[in-house]
C-alpha cells in the first residue's frame, strides 16, 4: 500500500506550535476581513514573494505577473472572512487561491488568443500568439503541482523563527547567507547553522510523513 502523508502534529510540542500558528493565521485574516489598519500590508509582506513566484512562472510577461499578484491579494481580501484554519494552513489557502486565479487568467487569455488568432498556415506552425499559448499550457500544468510546494511551506512554517526566516529568505527570495545575516543583524556563522539545522529538520519531517 502506498505511503500516506499526514499533517497531524506528532508531539504535544508540535501540536502547541500548530495551534499557535493557526490562531495567529486566523487573527490575521480576521483583521484583513474587518479592514483593520495595516492588516492587508501584513498579509502582503508575508506572502507577496510566494504569490509573485507563482505568478512570474505562470504568466507570459512580467507586467502580467505583477497584475496577477495585485489581483490575488484583492481576492484574498475579499475572501478573508471565509478562512478556516481547521481546513487548511494559511499558506495553503494562499497557494490555492493564487493557483485558481492564475488558472482562470490563463484560460481567459487562451480563449482570447484562440478567438483572434490568424490561421496557422499564415504564421507557421507553433508560432500563433508568439508561442505564448504553449507557454501558458506548460505554466498551467506546473501550477497543478504547487500543492506539493504548499506542503513544504507548511513544514517551513513549523520551524523555529530564525530557521524559518533563513530558509524563506534563502530559497524564496534568493538572498545570499551574507545578505540574510545583514538583514537580520545576525552573525554569518549563526545564519549558516540555522540553515543547516532547518534543512535537517525538514528532511526528518519528510521522512516521517513518507513512513506514515
Amino acid at each position: 500500500m502506498a505511503a500516506r502523508r499526514t499533517n497531524q502534529p506528532r508531539t504535544p510540542a508540535d501540536a502547541a506550535k500548530v495551534a499557535e500558528r493557526n490562531a495567529a493565521d486566523l487573527s490575521l485574516m480576521q483583521r484583513v476581513a474587518s479592514e483593520a489598519d495595516g492588516a492587508v500590508e501584513d498579509l502582503y509582506e508575508r506572502f507577496s514573494s510566494l504569490v509573485y513566484r507563482m505568478s512570474y512562472q505562470a504568466m507570459p510577461t512580467t507586467e502580467e505577473a505583477e497584475d496577477a499578484v495585485q489581483e490575488v491579494f484583492v481576492r484574498l481580501w475579499k475572501t478573508a472572512d471565509r478562512y478556516d484554519p481547521a481546513r487548511a494552513a494559511l499558506v495553503t489557502w494562499v497557494m490555492l487561491i493564487t493557483r485558481r486565479h492564475l488558472v482562470d487568467k490563463l484560460r481567459r487569455k487562451r480563449a482570447r488568443i484562440s478567438a483572434g488568432a490568424l490561421d496557422e498556415s499564415q504564421l507557421g506552425a507553433g508560432q500563433i500568439g508568439g508561442g505564448k499559448v504553449g507557454r501558458a499550457e506548460v505554466a498551467e500544468a506546473g501550477i497543478e503541482h504547487d500543492e506539493k510546494f504548499a506542503a513544504v511551506m507548511e513544514r517551513i512554517a513549523e520551524l523555529p523563527e530564525l530557521q524559518r526566516a533563513v530558509v524563506t529568505r534563502a530559497y524564496l527570495r534568493g538572498q545570499t547567507l551574507r545578505q540574510i545575516g545583514e538583514e537580520l543583524d545576525t552573525p554569518l556563522g549563526t545564519i549558516k547553522s540555522a540553515l543547516s539545522r532547518a534543512l535537517v529538520r525538514l528532511r526528518e519531517r519528510t521522512s516521517e510523513e513518507l513512513a506514515t
